[in-house]
């Protein structure tokens, strides 16, 4: 499956469980180990799972394994690893406290750019 397709799954099943604020960030230009992260806020940690198992299955019905679940119940972020797209599924407290998509939004400084190309 190509990282796109998975992407569009991703979103699907998280909008269709419910979650909210879902953010995706493309990382291609930014790191070597995904394509995408995506972001999502749950309701509870019940719901984090939720939102992470249905992901999971769905994503296994379409021939991706998930390569790792870190986090769990009673969790405030867990981490889906699909590969190609990475799942952020967090309570509102801990995606404000980390901001992932304000610390992946980072541009290195115009020396540094120099430094790296």
């Amino acid at each position: 499956m190509q990282p796109e397709q998975l992407l569009k799954l991703v979103l699907q099943e998280l909008e269709d469980r419910k979650g909210q604020q879902i953010t995706t960030l493309d990382v291609r230009d930014k790191t070597s180990f995904t394509d995408y992260m995506v972001v999502v806020t749950g309701t509870s940690g019940r719901h984090l799972q939720t939102l992470c198992d249905y992901v999971a299955e769905k994503a296994g019905e379409n021939g991706v394994e998930p390569l790792g679940i870190e986090g769990g119940p009673g969790a405030d972020w867990i981490l889906l690893d699909l590969g190609d797209v990475i799942v952020h599924a967090m309570s509102a407290q801990a995606r404000e406290h980390y901001q992932l998509e304000k610390l992946w939004a980072v541009s290195l400084p115009k020396d540094m750019e120099k430094q790296a190309g």
